[in-house]
């Protein structure tokens, strides 16, 4: 029996939107930092960690997303094959038919 593995919508979205965030801000940082006085510096540098902070976290449960799809879909394939050793093996058989006759083809 195959599992349905679970996801985390927009996840990945958030993760993009943070890094564009990330990345306007040290550009904005970049252009302005010059002219920028000690408060406004210190409030500049404040809100780019917290950004920073946001992505890594994103970043975080986008690798736990990615580690917890990664064993389910391992599980399942072992549930598989040991609930259908045959067809498993004449599957594998016939993709190394196939891997071999393309690779002959060359």
């Amino acid at each position: 029996m195959i599992q349905k593995i679970p996801t985390q919508t927009g996840t990945r979205d958030q993760l993009v939107s943070d890094l564009k965030t990330v990345i306007s801000d040290a550009e904005a940082w970049l252009r302005n930092g010059g002219q920028l006085t000690g408060d406004e510096l210190k409030a500049a540098k404040a809100k780019f960690e917290q950004t920073i902070s946001t992505a890594k976290t994103s970043l975080v449960d986008i690798e736990e997303t990615v580690v917890e799809r990664a064993k389910a879909t391992a599980k399942a394939t072992d549930d598989y094959v040991a609930e259908n050793p045959w067809k498993s093996v004449g599957l594998g058989a016939a993709i190394g038919v196939v891997i071999g006759m393309l690779i002959a083809r060359k």
